[in-house]
């Protein structure tokens, strides 16, 4: 156990032997600034001042040449040797609602969603505490690095994540996950929840966007908002986009939940009709631009949450801010590369 001291904060943190500083600090309900959480965004820089670190990625994504000069590292990469001292904002807003914590995690089951999208449920001893939104990092065997799933259901006391994966035959994940690499009954090393992408208490109408595997949070999203009152004065418009028809899902399960055409509507696109021109009637082209077609009035007057492949989220986020004027407040994703 190796303690932390953060320059200038007057804050403090312990780290466990082979943790890093982001998740430490976080299990330490301190507010280090993060998104991603595994080495993509660069949100999680900091200065290592002194003691000693291991960089588990040198050539992370998040981190530029420049920073490299400057003495910058990202928090979650690295593991801290002995005692340090760190130079490194907090922010409030990251503050977390719910600790996260490392389990054993076993697959119990999965089913198709579409042609190349799974739900793989998992279960744990302890209760699944999360809110609509965030996500859990996962250590699959024969994978280096962690990967990051966000749940598709809601925190419940028998310990049930249910996570939305799509099948992507570059990643090493989706074959640990589609290939065998773990089966039901295996358990697995999650950690978590993380993420500030998650539902917020506002008198706005909500506006979910997703592409991908960007439907498992917002799912989760549309499910916490269908529950209790939060849908009693406003609505929930859902929108999802693929390439061709056959990537299209999700309708299916939010007609299941209560409220749905009342208070709940669904919106799909496909961006590459050609595929298959003849099995679709529906919108074609990019998600974002059906979202600003079908809702009413202006678009600051919405709460957004958008989960999807870089290109979308960045599409989205580029449209909605800069184009419509939403204030960054509204906008709600977290960065995954």
């Amino acid at each position: 156990m190796f303690s932390i001291v953060m320059e200038g904060k007057d804050k403090s943190f312990t780290c466990e032997a082979g943790d890093n500083l982001l998740r430490a600090g976080l299990r330490s309900g301190l507010g280090l600034p993060y998104e991603c959480n595994t080495g993509g965004c660069g949100t999680c820089k900091f200065q290592l001042i002194e003691g000693e670190t291991e960089d588990l990625w040198p050539d992370a994504p998040g981190i530029t040449a420049r920073d490299r000069q400057k003495g910058r590292k990202l928090a979650c990469q690295n593991r801290p040797k002995g005692n340090c001292r760190i130079k490194m904002g907090i922010d409030p807003d990251c503050v977390p609602h719910i600790l996260p914590k490392q389990r054993k995690a076993r697959l119990d089951e999965s089913r198709p969603l579409t042609h190349d999208m799974w739900e793989f449920r998992f279960k744990t001893e302890d209760a699944a505490n999360f809110l609509p939104g965030q996500y859990a990092l996962f250590q699959l065997p024969g994978v280096i690095g962690l990967r990051a799933y966000s749940m598709a259901n809601l925190t419940n006391e028998i310990g049930e994540w249910h996570f939305h994966i799509k099948n992507m035959p570059s990643g090493a994940g989706s074959r640990a996950l589609f290939e065998g690499g773990v089966v039901p009954g295996q358990e697995v090393e999650m950690d978590g929840p993380y993420g500030l992408a998650y539902l917020r208490d506002s008198g706005r109408d909500i506006v979910c966007i997703a592409g991908g595997s960007g439907l498992s949070p917002m799912i989760s999203i549309a499910r916490g908002a269908a529950m209790g009152s939060r849908l009693k004065n406003r609505r929930l418009h859902f929108f999802y986009g693929g390439r061709e028809p056959r990537d299209i899902c999700g309708e299916e399960i939010l007609r299941d939940l209560p409220g749905f055409a009342e208070r709940m509507s669904f919106h799909a696109a496909i961006s590459e009709p050609s595929v298959s021109p003849d099995n679709w009637s529906g919108h074609c082209g990019f998600i974002h631009e059906l979202a600003v077609e079908t809702l009413t009035g202006e678009m600051k007057n919405y709460e957004f949450y958008f989960a999807g492949p870089p290109a979308m989220a960045e599409a989205v986020n580029r449209c909605l801010m800069r184009e419509h004027k939403v204030p960054f407040a509204q906008l709600h994703f977290d960065r995954f590369f």
